[in-house]
């Protein structure tokens, strides 16, 4: 019984660490960049994980500011992991061919 307990609360916890920004990650964040060169009306899309068949989190709009945790290179891609400079729990993935160091 103790081991269900404990095993539905790490979710919980885990999940609310992320929304607090208390993520152990937090301190290694590199600098700042900007989200540039989307087209028109469209915005970059942050994806669950580093490639096109993950699913988009969120859209940025040109300018968005985010700061980049690591980068790895998938295929002919480099997908970097992100946070939302104002919202650093919101974390995913997008393509480094849009960011610009600030």
């Amino acid at each position: 019984m103790r081991k269900v307990i404990l095993g539905a609360m790490v979710p919980a916890v885990a999940a609310a660490l992320v929304l607090a920004g208390a993520t152990p990650a937090a301190a290694q964040w590199r600098e700042r960049y900007e989200v540039f060169g989307v087209e028109g009306d469209d915005m970059l899309k942050m994806r669950e994980g580093p490639g096109t068949g993950y699913v988009v989190i969120v859209g940025l709009p040109n300018g968005t500011v985010v700061r980049v945790l690591d980068c790895q290179r998938t295929g002919a891609t480099k997908w970097c992991e992100v946070g939302l400079d104002r919202a650093m729990g919101l974390r995913g993935y997008v393509s480094e061919a849009y960011l610009r160091k600030m």
